[in-house]
């Protein structure tokens, strides 16, 4: 890529306060700031007038909230503020120069001499690398966990089938990096949905020496820094900052089915395949709550046979609605597949052209027109993306959602939402917007329109029901989409034992950068059918997240439109264990609901690093541990393994220091002590390696899908009252307490001897 960096120097002070300053550059003029905003929350920015602010920034700038707590002081050429331990120094002696320290102990610093920087038509930030260290976050990144040493693109693409520890970029824009060290932990944010790289201490110089650079291809910098002890911390200011995540509905919980052959399919009708998999579940007794239903019903009847969004293809489902109350009687939702673009021979596609509901390419002065996924892996055809700046896009878009929910689907599955434009030159509309600085895409951002999706889709389903919980489903994502998406997942992965071992990777960032329900098509989207010991080992560990799917499109040689699909009866020698598997799924359902309210509320991830709140065991900063690839906490109570290899039945696994010790869920249930690594016999057609903190206890209900109370919408009889609550307990050997919760009840258990005692707690 071409460089053209530019180091603006001898800076002045133009503004200062005392929890704030303003610095302006000779020559060329650039602007700095640095300000206090919050206890941890500061926020810098460095722009020109060729280089301003992000235009759409992905988080509103917060108020700031300092309550008399910073002291400051300047002297000559520097500037520091001191906050609830937070040591803040700006240095302008040279290009400004901020370092962060806790208790007196520096975790952040620009890199000298070459902090803030131009780079043509955007910007470079330098700072010190810390080896040896952790990073997370930048939302989904391929594995390990750990992003240290790597260099990363911040853009997105539709990565079908993609290398789970190599691809890049893969589905979401988050440029949210955290460094934590035992001693603390900082986060940098930045907010431009302009495309860019990370290198995270992948490059090194003789002179520099060890840095990270964030480099962003259009703009000036607007950055967040989020300081705290620990990665639970910064997370939660990250959430104060940008939103926290929303409350799925209670039954998204439960098993979601798909496949994208049942929607293509003509002989049968797909309506009527669909049907006789809903038959199939009540066959083999497996409870399910929704069914992802792919794009096939949108495909033309007649050539050209292309997806056409918000279009129902009438061969295959003669009767929308009547499909959909069908589903409903069987106790099954609809997750319905939109795609944020029409092929040329769309019906509405000379509307949307004429309303300027698409993007404009200065070149042609028309409407830009890019190859799109049309109909069979790997056809295109010609179209155009809706540009959401649009009031007749988003509007179209918004009335194309309603529809839909008046049909009676439930649920609205955002895909294919990576917006590869072709040029950063396209134009947007900015309907009811102005800028002084160019309505390009590059500057504006392909993922601004990711997160407008989002917003048009969630705010149709509240306008018809604004006191039902809506339902939106995104592949591509960024910090502000998740204000509107409630959920995610890992896009079109492999099936591989390797695939299932890097999503614990992918799962955990994810967590971090507040995608908190989030999942991975189990067996593998693409790719060679799973083996009966691979599916197996894949839904044990599934059940253990939040968002438990089973939807796939196995391309086929013979025939590239329909494709294979994994069911969960496709090998009868493990049906009954599959059917067991997914009915502790059910039963897992009010722990995991009690782990989303928690995360809706505080922004504590429900699946966690195994270091987290164990900060002060050495062992949990190793690199086996920071891979984050073989084992993961589920709330706080719960240790999930996994086995990743076929015809291996051990797993070892590292129980973090505690005064508590382990208790082994598995046959022979023996006790651990914490702070050591243990060898754990899990034997597949049993189970994956679980462990639980000792004092602890998890809430469980009923093993079949059941009605949320209050829930009168949906009288299905394959969906019963949710009446049941029991309590899992794992104590001590001999005496001992623990306590549990859920959203509606929190107990507290004592055990002496063979004796116990069981109490609400306040």
């Amino acid at each position: 890529m071409p460089q053209h960096e530019y180091i603006p120097q001898d800076y002045t002070v133009v503004q200062e306060s005392g929890q704030d300053v303003t610095l302006i550059s000779a020559g060329k003029p650039f602007q700095f700031t640095f300000e206090a905003l919050r206890p941890g929350l500061f926020r810098t920015s460095f722009t020109s007038k060729t280089h301003p602010l992000p235009p759409h920034p992905s988080t509103p700038r917060p108020t700031p909230n300092l309550d008399g707590t910073a002291t400051s002081k300047s002297s000559g050429s520097q500037k520091t503020i001191n906050l609830e331990g937070v040591t803040a120094t700006v240095d302008w002696n040279g290009p400004p120069l901020v370092s962060l320290q806790l208790d007196g102990q520096i975790i952040h610093r620009d890199l000298e001499f070459r902090s803030y920087v131009a780079d043509a038509t955007g910007i470079a930030h330098y700072t010190r690398y810390k080896r040896d260290t952790l990073h997370v976050g930048l939302g989904e990144k391929a594995a390990p966990m750990n992003l240290s040493n790597r260099n990363f693109i911040l853009s997105v693409t539709d990565c079908f089938g993609y290398d789970i520890y190599r691809t890049d970029p893969l589905y979401k824009h988050i440029p949210l990096l955290i460094n934590a060290t035992p001693e603390g932990c900082v986060g940098i944010f930045s907010t431009s949905h302009s495309r860019g790289t990370y290198a995270v201490g992948s490059e090194i110089d003789g002179l520099w020496g060890h840095f990270k650079v964030y480099r962003q291809d259009y703009g000036g910098l607007e950055e967040y820094l989020m300081v705290g002890r620990t990665i639970q911390d910064v997370v939660r200011i990250y959430a104060d900052l940008v939103g926290y995540p929303l409350l799925v509905p209670r039954w998204s919980f439960g098993y979601i089915a798909g496949g994208m052959k049942y929607s293509m399919l003509d002989e049968p009708r797909a309506s009527d395949a669909l049907m006789e998999f809903a038959d199939k579940l009540k066959k083999h007794d497996i409870p399910c709550s929704a069914f992802q239903m792919s794009s096939g019903y949108t495909v033309a009847e007649t050539e050209p046979k292309t997806r056409n969004v918000f279009t129902w293809n009438r061969h295959r489902f003669p009767d929308p609605e009547g499909f959909v109350a069908k589903y409903h009687e069987q106790g099954i939702r609809i997750i319905a597949n939109v795609k944020p673009y029409v092929l040329a021979n769309h019906p509405e596609y000379p509307k949307l052209v004429a309303s300027g509901a698409l993007f404009t390419d200065p070149r042609t002065k028309k409407s830009g027109v890019a190859r799109l996924w049309s109909a069979g892996g790997g056809e295109s055809g010609e179209g155009g993306h809706i540009d959401f700046t649009s009031e007749a896009g988003f509007n179209w878009w918004y009335e194309g959602v309603k529809a839909l929910r008046k049909c009676g689907i439930e649920g609205i599955w955002n895909d294919n939402n990576e917006y590869t434009i072709p040029d950063d030159d396209w134009r947007c509309a900015l309907d009811g917007r102005s800028s002084e600085f160019g309505d390009h895409i590059g500057l504006w951002g392909r993922s601004l329109h990711t997160e407008l999706m989002g917003k048009s889709s969630h705010d149709a389903l509240v306008e018809l029901e604004p006191d039902v919980r809506p339902f939106v489903l995104t592949r591509s994502a960024t910090a502000g989409t998740m204000r509107y998406a409630a959920s995610s997942w890992a896009g079109d992965n492999v099936t591989s034992w390797d695939g299932m071992k890097g999503a614990n990777s992918l799962s955990l960032n994810a967590g971090v950068s507040l995608i908190q329900c989030y999942g991975h098509d189990i067996g593998g989207f693409e790719g060679p059918q799973p083996t009966p010991e691979l599916l197996l080992r894949w839904i044990q560990l599934g059940i253990h997240s939040q968002r438990f799917a089973i939807n796939c499109f196995k391309t086929d040689e013979n025939d590239n439109t329909i494709g294979g699909v994994i069911e969960p009866w496709m090998y009868p020698e493990i049906t009954p264990l599959i059917r067991n598997a997914i009915k502790r799924r059910y039963e897992l359902i009010p722990y995991l609901y009690s782990l989303m309210l928690e995360s809706h509320l505080t922004a504590l991830a429900p699946q966690r690093w195994i270091g987290w709140g164990y900060e002060s065991d050495l062992e949990v900063w190793t690199p086996e541990v920071m891979a984050g690839e073989t084992q993961y906490w589920l709330g706080d109570t719960i240790l999930v393994g996994g086995v990743y290899e076929p015809g291996n039945s051990t797993a070892r696994m590292y129980l973090p220091k505690n005064d508590e010790g382990y208790l082994n869920l598995n046959a022979p249930h023996q006790h651990f002590a914490g702070g050591q690594w243990v060898e754990i016999d899990s034997p597949w057609q049993e189970s994956i390696p679980l462990l639980a903190r000792v004092g602890g206890g998890i809430v469980v209900g009923k093993d079949l899908q059941t009605r949320s109370a209050g829930d009168h919408r949906f009288p299905s009889p394959n969906a019963v009252e949710d009446d049941y609550r029991a309590v899992e307990i794992f104590p001590a050997q001999g005496s001992g307490s623990c306590t549990c919760s859920s959203e509606e009840i929190s107990v507290g258990i004592k055990i002496e001897g063979e004796e116990s005692y069981v109490h609400e707690e306040p």
